[in-house]
């Protein structure tokens, strides 16, 4: 029982550690793969994204016609767009 308490503990102690470093830009709209390239680029917000053509933005890794499809409809949706290439 005492096992099962200091679990509990650690497990949520980790929980609450993942929860902080959660990016939650784009959550829900691409997947994690093509999310955590934009957060290596140090790219956090549709202000930033905008800095960058729609090519540069294939060249990461996660990137291909979906997600640049669905980060473009959201992107349009807040009246923003890719810089000209």
């Amino acid at each position: 029982m005492i096992n099962l308490l200091i679990m509990a503990k650690c497990l949520s102690s980790i929980g609450a550690v993942h929860m902080v470093n959660s990016n939650d830009f784009l959550y829900g709209i691409i997947a994690l793969p093509a999310r955590r390239s934009l957060e290596k680029e140090k790219i956090d917000s549709l202000e930033k994204l905008s800095d960058y053509s729609e090519q540069e933005i294939m060249q990461l890794h996660g990137f291909g016609k979906n997600a640049m499809e669905k980060l473009k409809s959201h992107m349009k949706e807040h009246h923003v767009s890719f810089k000209n290439s």
